[in-house]
């Protein structure tokens, strides 16, 4: 049962991967408002607005949250591991994460949009948490999920963003100049502006008034819960649960998405020709909208539970799980060569090419890398950037082939 628990975490993992790079894509990894000229030949017509309509719905916003979700369950894994071996890890996995703070610095050189220096950031507050009653985990979670923080954000400083007092608008001069430097900078001018400018921009969105932090703390949290009741060693005795899960899930993101779909239209008849997030109806619009996207990866997971738990299903996408097993190098490694691809320091496409190109870029990438990832596999034990963060933590050299 452990092997089985393992290759469907792996296999969740790799699956949100998959989602995250295409996202990636679609926006051409840009990790900023797009300025107001610049990006219009990305939609040319009926297919590219599809592309974009269906990237909206059911994949941007939502496979970060699964794969935050399952950074949760990988950290009560390792915290559980060792108190069985009456060896508490909390100085351990702190360590870990430091240095996982330090591969997210250099990969935010390439991609400011680079999730691992939030991780790390916010995984410090999550070890607390690991000997906390579940009910209040979830209790918690539920709590960041309706939008505490950023109330209380909003209470403080209002629509301020503090760390780089930025307008985060297509009409910024700040957004038109990174803009400019993606398109027609050199590595190292990319470099010096994701390292400086990039740092505050990303924190303002982390943890104003838009709050993306405070959802990932939450989907931590909710790993962590799902760890506790042992959900995922058990799963396959939850079927008749994960499909009440899965109904009501749909029935409270139609909900969510009628409710955010009238308080935008409500603002916008209020004569706002760009829509600022400056009072508490504008805020609740936000939250509503982050619930869609939090019950729409709550479908995602279930569904793909629930195929899972078929034979057919299982084979199926047990080939996500390679991909997962080396989620660190193949995340990074997509960032590298998607702003290769984009970025004037490599073929420089940035806005040029129509969504459903940069869509089948995506699928080819993900393809390729799960074929990577396989072959790795079959002759070493981790991919290269799991094996190299696994010695540092430990301090000692793994074997790496097989």
């Amino acid at each position: 049962m452990q092997n089985n628990r393992i290759q469907v975490i792996d296999a969740l993992r790799g699956f949100s991967l998959a989602g995250i790079v295409l996202v990636h894509m679609i926006e051409n990894y840009l990790a900023s408002p797009p300025p107001e000229t610049g990006m219009q030949l990305t939609n040319q017509g009926l297919i590219d607005g599809i592309v974009q309509g269906f990237t909206t719905l059911f994949i941007q916003g939502k496979f970060f949250a699964l794969f935050s979700f399952l950074f949760g369950v990988s950290f009560f894994i390792q915290m559980n591991n060792g108190a069985k071996r009456n060896n508490r890890f909390e100085l351990r996995f702190l360590w870990r994460i430091l240095l996982l703070l330090v591969i997210g610095a250099i990969h935010h050189l390439f991609y400011r949009g680079d999730i691992l220096t939030i991780y790390a950031l916010i995984g410090i507050f999550l070890i607390p948490f690991f000997r906390v009653n579940k009910k209040v985990i979830l209790s918690l979670a539920i709590v960041f999920f309706l939008g505490l923080g950023r109330y209380i954000y909003f209470a403080f400083f209002g629509d301020k963003f503090i760390f780089s007092n930025i307008e985060m608008m297509g009409s910024s001069p700040e957004i038109n100049e990174y803009f400019n430097t993606l398109k027609n900078g050199s590595l190292i001018e990319v470099f010096k502006i994701n390292s400086t400018q990039g740092h505050l921009m990303k924190l303002d969105f982390q943890f104003g008034v838009f709050g993306r932090g405070y959802l990932t703390f939450a989907f931590f949290l909710l790993g962590l819960y799902a760890g506790k009741i042992d959900f995922f060693n058990n799963f396959k005795n939850y079927r008749k649960k994960i499909t009440k899960g899965l109904i009501w899930s749909i029935v409270l993101f139609l909900i969510s998405m009628g409710v955010t779909a009238g308080l935008f239209i409500n603002m916008s008849n209020n004569g706002q020709t760009a829509v600022k997030f400056d009072n508490w109806i504008s805020l609740l619009a936000l939250t509503s909208y982050d619930l869609a996207n939090i019950f729409m990866t709550f479908i995602i997971i279930l569904s793909f539970l629930l195929i899972f738990l078929r034979t057919k299903g299982e084979k199926f996408l047990s080939k996500f799980s390679p991909y997962g097993k080396m989620a660190l190098t193949n995340y990074i490694l997509q960032s590298i060569i998607g702003t290769f691809i984009l970025y004037g320091w490599g073929l420089g496409f940035i806005g040029e090419l129509r969504h459903v190109y940069t869509f089948v870029i995506g699928l080819l990438l993900i393809v390729l890398q799960m074929i990577f990832s396989n072959w790795w596999l079959s002759k070493y034990r981790y991919g290269p950037l799991e094996w190299l963060w696994r010695s540092a933590t430990y301090f000692k050299k793994f074997p790496f082939k097989l």
